[in-house]
């Protein structure tokens, strides 16, 4: 079988992907934008209008104990493995209408056209919605994919959200049972594959000027909150020789990792994205100023370099400036790689399709990291105009997402007939 997929054909499917995302953007906790936050009535009634989809695509679908939300194509292949391709369903606040939703659109879309075109896949096709990946609701992300891979802790049932209800509480209202967390974890004899494609939510396709990416890795992070504690004393009365400013402390820091990571070798690159200073007064020195800080880059040795710098640079800040210096982890996610196997697939389906897809690595984390210790992994990242993502002017450029199943398509026929042959 010739793995093409026909303009027009390709153009329908495209187009009822992004009519799709749109309905479900209407789906939203926000009367005036999106918001769909783990085991919210919004993420009920997404999972329920998703498994419709996936029922009409001729899948069979299920909702794991976690809450993410499956349909499958059977293989007629005894003892087949299982291809799952994905992505999540849930957003941020006042949230653009693709990021992740996209995939799991288009992911559908391949899983019709398997059955619209009868293919006899020698592995089940498995397309996952995971229930959150933003960690919006309660400060946790990746809960869907890293109970795939056996990472659900059970600490996590005791997070409160803002409104003071615990994640325990809320699996209860959505229906799951609370015991039985365990069970959406997979067997990783059983897969084959992991396929996940984005929008890129950056900048670099579009500067490359094409519609399509091949991941090559995904970007180790680090996150801490950052505290110097100094005095506070009277903006008036204090002379500066005296103070133990810790705001001036703070911002001696920020330029400083700026600066660090623009020197850095490898692309790394470190955010300060937060930041609160104490009294918080016009006529008082502050004392206290707490912020935050995101560093990432595609190899950990070169994160542990950079962070390692930026402790270095904020102690001798607190020395210098009489300061107590804090800093509490928050976050850690190593760095990924993507299957080799699973790129040379995805740039031989884009070369078939007379695509130049470049190779680039993920500055954002994704559930494929999160599924990656239990099998290989692949991503497809598509063109975001403006590099702009997590906002209400996120877009995506039509013929993009055309380009997109028809590489898909090619893809799984491609992976079909290696498998057979």
């Amino acid at each position: 079988m010739m793995p093409i997929l026909d303009h027009a054909t390709a153009k329908a499917h495209a187009q009822r992907s992004l009519n799709r995302c749109t309905t479900l953007s209407k789906i939203s906790a926000m009367h005036d934008g999106i918001l769909r936050q783990y085991l919210s009535i919004e993420h009920k009634e997404c999972n329920r209008v998703v498994s419709e989809w996936m029922t009409a695509a001729g899948m069979k679908t299920w909702q794991d104990s976690v809450g993410n939300q499956w349909g499958r194509i059977e293989s007629t292949t005894p003892n087949a493995k299982r291809l799952i391709i994905g992505s999540h369903l849930d957003t941020v606040p006042n949230a653009g209408a693709y990021d992740g939703i996209l995939g799991v659109m288009l992911a559908i879309e391949l899983a019709d056209l398997v059955t619209k075109k009868q293919l006899d896949l020698p592995f089940h096709l498995d397309v996952v919605g995971f229930c959150d990946e933003e960690g919006t609701r309660f400060a946790t992300t990746l809960i869907g994919s890293k109970a795939l891979a056996g990472q659900f802790d059970a600490n996590w049932l005791s997070i409160k959200d803002v409104d003071g209800i615990s994640m325990r509480e809320a699996m209860i209202a959505f229906g799951l049972d609370t015991e039985k967390y365990a069970e959406s974890a997979l067997n990783p004899d059983e897969i084959l594959a992991y396929w996940e494609t984005h929008i890129e939510q950056g900048p670099v396709l579009e500067h490359q000027q094409q519609a399509l990416g091949i991941v090559t890795a995904i970007a180790g992070a680090k996150r801490a909150m950052i505290s110097y504690t100094g005095c506070s004393g009277h903006a008036g009365t204090t002379p500066l020789p005296l103070r133990q400013d810790s705001l001036a402390g703070a911002a001696e820091l920020i330029v400083a990792i700026e600066q660090l990571a623009k020197s850095a070798n490898n692309g790394e690159v470190a955010t300060v994205g937060q930041i609160e200073a104490k009294p918080g007064a016009t006529n008082v020195i502050p004392g206290f100023t707490l912020f935050s800080l995101d560093a990432r880059a595609q190899d950990d040795n070169d994160l542990e370099v950079l962070l390692t710098q930026i402790k270095q640079r904020a102690e001798t800040i607190a020395t210098k400036r009489k300061l107590t210096l804090d800093w509490q982890w928050t976050h850690q996610a190593a760095a990924v790689d993507c299957d080799s196997d699973i790129k040379n697939l995805l740039q031989a389906a884009c070369q078939l399709n007379n695509e130049n897809s470049p190779l680039l690595p993920s500055g954002a984390g994704h559930d494929a990291m999160a599924v990656a210790p239990i099998c290989p992994m692949g991503m497809l990242f598509i063109r975001s105009p403006g590099g702009i993502s997590h906002h209400p002017k996120e877009a995506v450029i039509d013929d993009d997402i055309v380009k997109a199943i028809a590489v898909l398509y090619s893809a799984i026929v491609m992976q079909k007939e290696k498998m057979l042959n």
